[in-house]
């Protein structure tokens, strides 16, 4: 698997087999991760408040992302603002989960390095 995958698929940076999150039962699970990644043993938190970094990502990420969504749907589709504001909220619950994972997978991969051994 290559970083990109592993990225989005939520694996674990030394080894890109374990996974990075549990399974979600319910809105409160949306963060949950184990200790140490089930292969390799990596843990998924090196340090006390590892992931405030990725909370940066998420906000520049997500940012810039509902900015061109706004301005394509009133400049490109000319539509109003209350239906443009409609459509940007329901694009952000849409995308709110697979945001704030991806901010955490893309944060870890930054700061751990792959290990072949794992291989």
């Amino acid at each position: 698997m290559n970083l990109v995958q592993s990225i989005f698929k939520y694996k674990c940076p030394r080894c890109r087999k374990g996974n990075l999150f549990l399974p979600m039962k319910s809105l409160s699970d949306i963060l949950e991760m184990p200790k140490e990644c089930s292969v390799c043993g990596q843990a998924t938190e090196p340090e006390p408040g590892f992931y405030y970094g990725a909370m940066f990502l998420s906000y520049i990420g997500t940012g810039f992302t509902y900015l061109a969504l706004v301005a394509v749907l009133i400049i490109g589709f000319e539509l109003p603002l209350n239906y443009t504001f409609g459509i940007l909220i329901l694009f952000a619950m849409l995308c709110y989960i697979p945001t704030i994972r991806l901010a955490r997978s893309l944060w870890i991969h930054m700061n751990v390095k792959y290990d072949k051994k794992y291989n």
